[in-house]
């Protein structure tokens, strides 16, 4: 892209992680600059335009009430493929809903056949530190392994630690497609050299 269009991006995020880990409370807190804490059983995808370093941002933000790892099941495999980049949310408050973001990379990798994808670690609900049962430095060790970023977060709280998840995110996404984008011109290329060296093997015979 040029131009304009080389500063516009859609990306498609998926929200996923344990029930009552803070999903929607953290989606909800970066579009409208509020803590709500009680949600319903609704699942929703919400669009949300931004302007981000210059850049205009369209989300498309993907949140379910709650998330079992992933298996071979047709929704969960839909988001997966439709998502161009992920927010795996843990409370520190439930060493479950931290097992069970370990369990949700290997998963998401498989599922898009990628060896680096987009994706965030949220330590969530930092503001309950006196019923932490996960340590910081643990998410931190897990991002090491898988090379992406950690946040740790208060949806309560504050509103600015959240906005840094999600621009974050938008920085590994922008990073992913410019990638994709470069390796698809460089096979073009190939492809356009293969051709002309062909065509002359043809006309010198």
């Amino acid at each position: 892209m040029t131009g304009l269009n080389a500063l516009k991006l859609d990306a498609n995020v998926v929200v996923l992680g344990k029930d009552r880990v803070g999903k929607s409370a953290l989606t909800v807190c970066f579009l409208s600059r509020r803590f709500i804490g009680e949600y319903g059983n609704i699942e929703s995808i919400y669009s949300h335009n931004v302007v981000m370093d210059g850049r205009d941002i369209t989300f498309n933000i993907w949140d379910s009430p709650c998330c079992q790892v992933l298996r071979n099941v047709n929704i969960q495999s839909k988001k997966v493929q439709w998502a161009n980049g992920f927010v795996l949310v843990y409370s520190i408050c439930d060493r479950a809903s931290f097992n069970s973001v370990t369990k949700l990379i290997q998963s998401i990798k498989d599922f898009q056949g990628m060896v680096k994808v987009p994706m965030v670690i949220v330590d969530n609900k930092r503001d309950l530190n006196h019923r932490w049962t996960v340590l910081s430095e643990e998410g931190r060790m897990l991002t090491l392994t898988i090379d992406c970023q950690f946040y740790v977060v208060s949806a309560a709280e504050n509103y600015y630690s959240v906005l840094m998840v999600f621009h974050g995110l938008i920085d590994r996404i922008w990073e992913s497609k410019s990638a994709i984008k470069k390796q698809a011109g460089i096979k073009d290329i190939v492809k356009s050299m293969s051709a002309v060296f062909a065509r002359r093997r043809t006309d010198s015979l």
